[in-house]
């Protein structure tokens, strides 16, 4: 979900900040699906899936997604890490904007790392039909993660409440290092069409997802704090392989 990318900024709480503990085992191998929400009213959906693979000389998480908001954004992700240690492997990302105010219809990237670096191609496309190529390659220190703030928040295994976490992030679409905060929140319940469910609250910048802390870890809400954005985990499925 590449608005949560951009929304990522500082956090609130007196405590110093901890650095964030993750367990991607902690996720379940499923499918889920969201409903998207605009000033209440439904304006799209998401699949999200995790997968697991053994490819030498890593065991891995795959994380895909896919999701419309109508009538301006479609988007496609897949997202490669190590299960053991969560370390970045690849990114795929594309995005199509239908918005007559952007000369942009078009961003993506194709990374991998290799040797420490993050190698590949970020690409834009615009309204005369130019696709832009631009090549990537930069070094990624030891410990830095993806921007995927919803792909880390359920797997989260030191988070309490009135927590600040932190771990150095790469910016896939702006080719920087920056740093992914979430505060932690007092937990809670929330009624979602696939259920009621006890979460604790992690919001970074202007957004919060709503995370179950005991298995199956999932995320089962999301919402802008001005609350005219928002998803809701609508039911969850059997995986759907993707390629290898």
């Amino acid at each position: 979900m590449r608005w949560l990318c951009f929304l990522l900024a500082s956090t609130g709480g007196g405590r110093p900040v901890k650095p964030l503990r993750f367990d991607l085992a902690a996720i379940p191998v499923t499918r889920d699906s969201f409903t998207f929400f605009l000033d209440r009213q439904a304006h799209g959906f998401a699949v999200w899936q995790y997968e697991t693979r053994s490819r030498a000389p890593h065991d891995e998480v795959v994380y895909s997604a896919y999701s419309e908001f109508q009538p301006v954004e479609e988007e496609r992700l897949r997202v490669v890490l190590d299960r053991t240690t969560g370390a970045p492997l690849a990114s795929y990302h594309h995005i199509e904007l239908f918005s007559p105010r952007s000369d942009t219809l078009m961003v993506e990237h194709e990374l991998e790392v290799k040797d420490g670096r993050v190698q590949g191609t970020r690409k834009v496309g615009t309204k005369d039909g130019k696709v832009k190529a631009i090549p990537v390659s930069v070094p990624l220190p030891p410990g830095t993660v993806w921007s995927n703030y919803e792909l880390y928040a359920a797997a989260v295994t030191n988070a309490e409440p009135g927590d600040s976490l932190a771990a150095p992030d790469y910016r896939e679409f702006s080719d920087s290092l920056r740093t992914l905060y979430f505060f932690a929140e007092q937990p809670t319940a929330v009624n979602v069409p696939a259920g009621r469910f006890d979460v604790l609250p992690l919001r970074s910048g202007d957004f919060r997802l709503y995370v179950t802390r005991q298995p199956p870890r999932r995320v089962v809400k999301g919402e802008t704090l001005d609350g005219r954005f928002s998803f809701e985990l609508a039911h969850t499925g059997p995986v759907v392989p993707t390629d290898p």
